[in-house]
């Protein structure tokens, strides 16, 4: 049984993507959930991948995967602009969908992925992990208490040296870019302070740097926002960084804390919160933020339990990083064809 006592989610996996064993398979096997098969386009890739990670099955087709039975829940995480066309698929087929983040190409297929969702009556949630870990919710307290007063301002920065010239996620045509791929998280958790800003963001203006040899496909972007209170908020992402760097403040009339790795708070657990009284450091713990999203999207299919994340969250998302990319003089994620 799972890690409630309810009954364990039946998990089928979208492709061998290296992510899955960190974001999947480990809190799987720490919270009693089942990941009953895997699927690859090549099934030998199936085959290694179930055999190296105590997947049950695997199998040589997504289809193959998704007419499965036993499969109640997909996780979809593959090239970025593979995410739309297999999530739709996934709910057409009756699936509870975890997807990784961004939830598809752009707006209007996000749009797409939220009327299946609605048809179907699945779950269906973009797997922004890092809002259930203790150091996010711990922002968001400070906040909500008045400790840091009015928040004014807000900046997150997410960056990783630079992925191999092969990768997918430098390909217009599978939706790359490191707003895709990194700046999400930022734009999202910016996103999130909605409740102490007076309502949603807005763009207000973006600049970005395209990846040399790969016309539209930003290298970097930082986007600067506006919220209704007159707060104001950056999103900056690189993905050609010297280091990695994950890091949010959040400034407010009487105080600020930063959170060094907000991402990953399982590498980096600390809060640093200063305010006239001093500065102190919270540790809120390493457990993998990804085995907390898993705790949440079970109890959601297993309860019927409250989750922050749904489909209209997801489009709200893809919106504000359209506008992002059209602020910054470049084009939305097209559609993928592969």
């Amino acid at each position: 049984m799972s890690e409630s006592g309810r009954e364990p989610l039946r998990i089928g996996v979208l492709g061998a993507a290296r992510i899955t064993e960190r974001s999947l398979v480990v809190p799987a096997r720490t919270t009693g959930h089942r990941l009953v098969a895997v699927a690859a386009r090549d099934r030998s890739r199936a085959e290694a991948f179930a055999a190296a990670h105590g997947v049950e099955r695997a199998l040589g087709s997504y289809a193959e995967l998704l007419a499965d039975p036993e499969v109640d829940v997909v996780y979809n995480p593959l090239a970025n602009g593979l995410h739309g066309p297999w999530n739709l698929a996934a709910l057409a087929a009756g699936k509870h969908v975890l997807s990784e983040k961004p939830s598809a190409s752009n707006a209007a297929e996000a749009e797409e992925v939220r009327e299946a969702a609605a048809r179907s009556g699945a779950v269906f949630m973009e797997a922004f992990h890092y809002l259930f870990h203790p150091v996010t919710r711990r922002l968001h307290e400070l906040l909500a208490s008045g400790e840091l007063g009015e928040l004014r301002h807000a900046q997150a920065m997410v960056a990783i040296p630079a992925p191999e010239a092969a990768d997918p996620r430098w390909s217009l045509a599978l939706a790359g870019g490191a707003l895709m791929d990194l700046g999400c998280y930022g734009v999202h958790a910016l996103r999130m302070l909605a409740p102490w800003a007076g309502g949603a963001p807005r763009v207000l203006s973006a600049r970005a740097g395209e990846r040399a040899g790969a016309p539209g496909v930003d290298e970097w972007l930082d986007a600067g926002l506006g919220f209704p209170s007159g707060a104001t908020g950056s999103a900056r992402c690189h993905m050609a960084y010297d280091r990695l760097e994950m890091s949010m403040r959040v400034v407010g009339s009487r105080g600020e804390a930063t959170a060094p790795n907000f991402v990953l708070p399982q590498q980096d657990d600390r809060v640093i919160v200063r305010t006239p009284d001093g500065e102190r450091t919270e540790h809120l713990g390493t457990r993998s933020s990804y085995a907390y999203q898993l705790e949440a999207f079970a109890a959601r299919v297993r309860a019927d339990a409250p989750l922050p994340l749904d489909a209209d969250d997801a489009v709200t998302t893809m919106r504000l990083i359209d506008s992002c990319y059209e602020s910054a003089g470049l084009p939305p994620r097209p559609r993928s064809t592969a």
